[in-house]
């Protein structure tokens, strides 16, 4: 299964990412993270259909992957500044 056709749980809309934005972010990430609490996610960076930057987040299951997180992207996570 592409990582774009995997089921949106609800969890993933809590901040109003539209589910269309959430799969072509899947199609066309730049950068890749692990969650920092749960080694079972993978967080995705990349852009809306719109050109926002939006973070989604894979929970890899027995199952197959979940998309369970979808929020503005903060770049932060996947580029940590030094100094």
């Amino acid at each position: 299964m592409e990582l774009s056709e995997a089921p949106i749980w609800a969890s993933a809309r809590r901040h109003g990412v539209d589910d269309a934005d959430i799969r072509h972010v899947l199609r066309n990430f730049f950068a890749t993270a692990d969650d920092r609490v749960d080694d079972d996610v993978t967080l995705f960076l990349g852009a809306d259909r719109a050109g926002n930057l939006v973070e989604v987040g894979v929970l890899d299951t027995d199952e197959g992957p979940v998309i369970i997180h979808a929020m503005r992207g903060r770049i932060e996570r996947f580029f940590p500044l030094r100094g």
